[in-house]
């Protein structure tokens, strides 16, 4: 749910994933103009698919925004996806803790590398908890950090 932001987020998030496109564009007619209250002929809304995952995103207006309640994940192979990934979806947005940030439109992402789960799931407690406290500490994930937290003794 976008204010009046739909066609340029979808464009936005398009140019930054792979295998991805814009779909069909509804545009408010003369009577959903009326009933919601836009502008007749702009955009009502925005299909667009990112590497294979549909969407759909709404002009709907002001009165709905994002929050951290909802967020994307973007599982990353390693850190040049965490660092292309971040640096890209950031851009215009805020930076948050532990992987998280905001974009330009206020959505919140989860930039993610493959081997985070797999140190927080390793069977020694001692060494999922140092990588816990490490990646704790960081904003953007970095992969090389969680891999010396948890072969720190």
């Amino acid at each position: 749910w976008f204010d009046n932001q739909a066609e340029e987020a979808a464009n936005f998030y398009v140019s930054i994933f792979k295998q991805s496109g814009i779909g069909g564009i509804t545009r408010y007619d003369d009577e959903a103009s009326k009933a919601a209250g836009r502008p007749k002929g702009s955009v009502m809304t925005v299909e667009f698919e990112l590497d294979g995952q549909k969407f759909v995103a709404l002009n709907g207006g002001p009165q709905f925004t994002f929050s951290e309640a909802i967020s994307y994940q973007v599982s990353c192979r390693d850190q040049d996806e965490v660092d292309y990934y971040w640096n890209k979806l950031s851009e215009g947005g805020e930076e948050g803790p532990c992987g998280w940030l905001k974009d330009k439109f206020g959505l919140s992402w989860q930039i993610i590398p493959e081997a985070l789960p797999r140190l927080l799931e390793d069977p020694d407690r001692e060494k999922s908890q140092r990588v816990m406290a490490a990646m704790l500490e960081m904003g953007k994930i970095e992969v090389e950090g969680l891999e010396r937290a948890a072969a720190a003794a």
